[in-house]
């Protein structure tokens, strides 16, 4: 167990690819250059296929606007048993205090 205050510092070996591993492809990639070629690969197939992509996001638009449709049903349910629970309530706490008021007479 350490000493003091501070404890010792665990450093490891640091590795560093070289160049000829870079350009093989053997090395391992920080995760920006990885970001940064994914994002040129999607450019670069955006431009081939523009037109495919256009025909897929009318697609996607239209089943967008079907899910949609389906949340706005689900809420709408949703909120008629709310609505439903609290009268329900509303009447039993009602009738409790018909108990209350009748007992204590």
């Amino acid at each position: 167990m350490a000493r003091g205050k501070t404890k010792p510092k665990r450093t490891g070996q640091h590795t560093f690819s070289s160049i000829e591993e870079i350009l093989a492809g053997t090395s391992s990639r920080p995760p920006t250059f990885t970001q940064r070629e994914a994002k040129y690969n999607e450019e670069e197939e955006s431009k081939r296929g523009f037109r495919q992509e256009s025909e897929e996001e009318s697609d996607n638009e239209t089943e967008q606007k079907q899910k949609h449709k389906g949340i706005q049903e689900r809420l709408a349910l949703i909120r008629q048993e709310r609505e439903e629970a609290a009268k329900k309530r509303e009447e039993e706490k009602a009738v409790k205090e018909q108990r209350k008021a009748e007992a204590r007479k």
